[in-house]
């Protein structure tokens, strides 16, 4: 028996403005349009559409419109339309449903329920176009006091490894093969140009992008995949992946489809096969075990660089972090359960992890209780938006942020959610040499640059507004937050005020 789906978007076509140039037929990935040569025609398969807006995008006479069905299922609150057409997939197919991006369920959006101080008469503001404002972070182990030479007043305190940035923003990991080598480099140049770090993801690094290593986060997951020294020489920093908001607790997944060529040679398995990296770091069983493998990648890369260690947002991070830095890492990721990814069960997205909001607030409070929160800087990921979000995250306790999402929007990704097919229609989330080519490297770049520089801009003005003029007077300073909407129990949790209080 067929599995009935009504299709999700009606496409429009008009028949005054289109010219059956097939210009939507050669951009369309999913096969929505076709042209019918009996009747010379161009026409559209509406249960292919997955909204990706190419076809209207690139539409020369703007004949294309999309928009959603209204042939809807009887209304039902808890038997939603998304709840009926998953069980009807999965009574066919008999498998797990994988999605791609992050959880896009109704959960609190606490960066909303968040407002920022502002100063007026008594400390007045700062005019960043006419006065210096600093955004630099260091990330890294901070000792717990510094000693200088009286009479040269040079450092001589020893500090260890730490990572400059001019802006509190780093690109997410995205491995190469859940997005093609065009967005790597990409990622990369604009991290080279704006003086951030771009993180490789669990995929490796492709030989090409070795000469941006000093702006390079690599990654050491679970599958160890692309992991060997000239990896780790070339890197800023190391970072030990054991989970990611979308997904807590099981491992990474790239579909076989997905396994080019050129992505099998970078992450040494073998072509066209799935790359499951295990649920479990098998390196890891307790704190004393992550210790070990921290130490020795200090060993191998002769103490140099930060070794991060990075975790999703689950309900005992605190105690979890806590741990991580005992054991020796120099930063702490934290990624919440909005962090998006090429592939994942949608059971485990939908359904795992906590808001970054509430796991940042109380790991920042645990290390500060313990007395150790100087020895690791905390960057948190999973669905930052904009410079506003930025600045609420540092007020709330972290160092930086990672952008994964944003990123590849300012790259055109229009969150269709089909990363895990291998079809982008974008050239994104994709290895078909056909399609990456629709990433263009050197605009791709640009655009990322000018995303930063947008919101360094921004993160000046709110600094200025709140009459401070270094993002370290921010760090961590709740006083400068006030909730709304909130309860009691998520005040506290938080630890911010109610707004007019």
């Amino acid at each position: 028996m067929k599995t009935y789906l009504t299709s999700k978007f009606l496409v429009e076509r008009d028949p005054e403005r289109c010219i059956q140039c097939q210009v939507c037929v050669n951009q369309c990935t999913f096969d929505v349009h076709y042209y019918d040569t009996e009747d010379d025609e161009v026409r559209s398969r509406e249960e292919n559409c997955v909204g990706c807006h190419r076809c209207v995008a690139f539409c020369p006479t703007q004949a294309l419109t999309f928009k959603k069905n209204p042939l809807d299922y009887r209304e039902n609150y808890n038997w939603r339309p998304d709840v009926i057409e998953d069980i009807l997939k999965q009574a066919e197919t008999g498998g797990m449903l994988l999605t791609g991006m992050g959880n896009d369920k109704g959960y609190r959006i606490y960066w909303d329920h968040l407002v920022l101080n502002a100063s007026q008469v008594t400390n007045p503001s700062i005019d960043p176009l006419r006065e210096p404002m600093e955004l630099t972070t260091y990330l890294g182990r901070k000792p717990d006091r510094v000693e200088l030479d009286r009479e040269s007043f040079n450092l001589k305190t020893e500090l260890a490894p730490q990572v400059k940035l001019e802006v509190p923003v780093m690109f997410a990991a995205m491995s190469y093969g859940a997005v093609s080598l065009n967005v790597h480099e990409s990622l990369a140049r604009a991290a080279t140009e704006t003086g951030t770090l771009w993180n490789t993801g669990e995929g490796g690094l492709h030989s090409k992008l070795h000469q941006y290593g000093n702006n390079t986060i690599v990654q050491v997951a679970s599958g160890r995949f692309g992991v060997h020294p000239e990896y780790l020489d070339v890197a800023r920093v190391v970072e030990i992946k054991i989970g990611q908001g979308a997904k807590p607790g099981i491992g990474g997944h790239l579909p076989g489809e997905k396994v080019s060529a050129e992505v099998s040679m970078t992450r040494m398995i073998p072509q066209g096969t799935d790359a499951l990296s295990p649920a479990p770091q098998h390196d890891i069983y307790s704190i004393e075990d992550l210790a070990q493998l921290v130490y020795a990648l200090k060993e191998a890369i002769n103490y140099t660089k930060p070794v991060a260690v990075k975790i999703a947002a689950v309900h005992n991070s605190a105690a979890i972090a806590s741990g991580m830095v005992r054991a020796g890492a120099d930063i702490i990721v934290l990624d919440g359960l909005r962090g998006a990814t090429g592939a994942a069960p949608k059971v485990i997205r939908d359904n795992v992890g906590i808001p970054i909001e509430m796991a940042l607030a109380s790991v920042d409070s645990r290390l500060r209780q313990e007395g150790i929160r100087n020895q690791a800087s905390i960057v948190i990921s999973g669905g930052i938006r904009s410079s506003g979000d930025v600045a609420k995250a540092i007020a709330l306790g972290a160092d930086a942020v990672y952008i994964g999402t944003a990123a590849l929007v300012a790259l055109g990704c229009a969150v269709c959610q089909q990363c895990h097919t291998g079809k982008c229609a974008w050239g994104i989330c994709t290895t078909d040499l056909a399609l990456t080519k629709r990433v263009n490297p050197d605009i791709g770049a640009r655009r990322l640059a000018n995303l930063l520089r947008g919101w360094s801009l921004e993160l000046k003005d709110i600094l200025g507004g709140m009459g401070i003029n270094a993002l370290e007077s921010l760090r961590g300073n709740r006083l400068h937050l006030r909730g709304v909407g909130l309860t009691d129990t998520e005040l506290e949790i938080l630890g911010v005020r109610m707004a007019g209080n």
